[in-house]
């Protein structure tokens, strides 16, 4: 769900950062420059660099509130994991912090949420095409979920109505209205029509 990108160079040098890769310690600082500034942006480090996200349109948003609740009510009863909405991040392997539109991580990954980014990959990732998105940034970013250890990636495009799933072990599947998400690697038993996720026009 991401409306801009920048390598945020304005921000490194007005914080007094080189021009050299950055660290999640870095992207904490310029985050309280920004929030002392009132400015209240979501920042991903990408091969160490800050990118800056702005809000997403509401057709997206509630696209991710739809599948968060979907996903959460089926998971908390059974004790299953912990599902994240857009705000939460996560420091990879790579160094990498990235922030799903929607992820999933497995209860015996994550016992028990701390007051900081989850150092971990989720077991599963959402992105929601914006309005402004462009398709190959989020497919790559799914990728790197991937590589780095997320057993599922999902890619939902309103624009075409179409929910994308990725894994390691097979081509990517095309849902289309009148089909059924599920994610039998994760959720036996969970099962959502495409055409659900999308928001209703009231009369």
């Amino acid at each position: 769900m991401t409306s801009s990108l920048t390598d945020c160079e304005d921000l490194q040098i007005k914080s007094g950062y080189p021009s050299t890769r950055l660290t999640v310690a870095d992207l904490e600082q310029v985050q309280s420059i920004l929030s002392e500034a009132h400015l209240d942006h979501q920042l991903e480090l990408v091969d160490g660099k800050i990118i800056i996200t702005g809000p997403s349109d509401i057709v997206s948003s509630e696209i991710g509130a739809e599948l968060g609740t979907l996903l959460l009510n089926w998971v908390k009863p059974r004790k299953l994991g912990r599902v994240f909405e857009s705000s939460g991040g996560f420091i990879l392997p790579n160094s990498d912090l990235r922030v799903p539109d929607v992820s999933f991580v497995v209860a015996e990954r994550l016992k028990q949420s701390k007051r900081y980014f989850a150092e971990l990959v989720p077991d599963l990732v959402v992105e929601i095409k914006s309005q402004s998105d462009r398709i190959k940034p989020l497919r790559e970013k799914i990728q790197s979920f991937l590589e780095l250890g997320a057993r599922v990636g999902i890619l939902i495009d309103p624009d075409k109505r179409t929910v994308t799933i990725y894994t390691t072990t097979a081509e990517p599947v095309v849902l289309r209205d009148g089909d059924i998400l599920s994610i039998p690697e994760l959720l036996p038993g969970w099962e959502v029509p495409v055409a659900e996720l999308w928001p209703i026009e009231f009369e």
